[in-house]
């Protein structure tokens, strides 16, 4: 399974630790993630991860790329909505391409730990 891992500033500490938590899950598939939150989640995890771009300089945009061309199964996208983001068009593009291509999203940790669990159980969202 192809799995996007993106989180905004206020949310990298608890994407690095939910990687932490569920680095047995994640080491079982295929990890992509936007610039920053990949690099941190390498550095505290060594879980290998494709590194897109940081999302305001067209990370998002790449992972939306993914999206459109069916190249992913599952994202987490670990919101901050209480923080106005300057690439706030391209998260809503991002998050619109899930729903059009029927990719499952948690946008937040505990929906991320339901899906990652569903994984750690051989659940799967297809």
């Amino acid at each position: 399974m192809k799995i996007a891992l993106i989180a905004h500033d206020k949310k990298k500490d608890e994407i690095i630790e939910l990687a932490k938590e569920y680095k047995e899950v994640l080491a079982c598939h295929e990890l992509f993630a936007t610039g920053t939150t990949g690099t941190l989640i390498m550095g505290e995890t060594s879980l290998p991860i494709f590194r897109m771009k940081s999302g305001p300089l067209g990370g998002d945009q790449q992972i939306g790329a993914m999206l459109a061309d069916g190249n992913l199964d599952l994202v987490i996208f670990l919101r901050d909505p209480l923080t106005a983001q300057p690439h706030e068009p391209d998260v809503s593009a991002l998050l619109r391409l899930c729903d059009v291509q029927k990719i499952p999203l948690a946008t937040n940790a505990i929906s991320a730990k339901i899906m990652l669990e569903a994984l750690k159980a051989k659940v799967y969202f297809e």
